[in-house]
C-alpha cells in the first residue's frame, strides 16, 4: 500500500504531486526547493535598486531543512536517507553546495548523484533535490 502526502505548512507543490510518497517502506521525496510556504525563496533577494542576488549555501540548507521536515512526517530524518538525487542551475555553485552538504552528512550518508539542469520552474532557484529513505521499521 503506498501514501501520498502534502505536508501543511510547506510550500504547495506547483503541480498534482505530493511533497512524499510512501510506499514499501520507503519515502520518496519529490524535488525539493527553497521555496517557502509564501512563494518567496530562501537565499534570493532583490534589492531597492532591482539586483538579484542568489546564494546557493542558503539555498542548499534551505532545501535539506525542508527535506529534514518533509521526512519527518512520515516518520523519518536525514539520517534515514539512501539516495539523493540533486539538481543545479549551474555547477559553477557546485564548491557553495558541498560545503554546505557536507555540514549535514559525511561518507556514511545517502548515495548523491548532481547534475546540471537548464532551469528550474522559478529563475531564482539555484538547486533542487529529489530524495528516497528508508522509513525505521518502527515507524511503519
Amino acid at each position: 500500500m503506498s501514501q501520498a502526502r502534502t505536508v501543511a505548512g510547506k510550500a504547495t507543490p506547483r503541480g498534482r504531486f505530493p511533497h512524499v510518497k510512501v510506499s514499501g517502506g520507503f519515502a520518496y521525496v519529490s524535488g525539493t526547493s527553497s521555496r517557502r510556504p509564501d512563494n518567496t525563496i530562501e537565499g534570493a533577494s532583490v534589492d531597492e535598486l532591482g539586483t538579484t542576488t542568489l546564494d546557493i549555501r542558503v539555498q542548499t540548507r534551505a532545501v535539506l531543512e525542508n527535506i529534514r521536515d518533509l521526512l519527518a512526517e512520515v516518520g523519518a530524518d536525514l539520517g534515514d536517507l539512501v539516495s539523493v538525487t540533486t539538481y543545479l542551475v549551474s555547477m559553477n555553485d557546485f564548491g557553495g553546495y558541498n560545503e554546505v552538504y557536507g555540514r549535514f552528512f559525511d561518507e556514511n550518508g545517502p548515495a548523491r548523484t548532481t547534475v546540471a539542469v537548464h532551469q528550474l520552474p522559478h529563475p531564482h532557484l539555484l538547486i533542487e533535490i529529489s530524495a528516497i529513505a528508508r522509513i525505521p521499521e518502527e515507524e511503519r
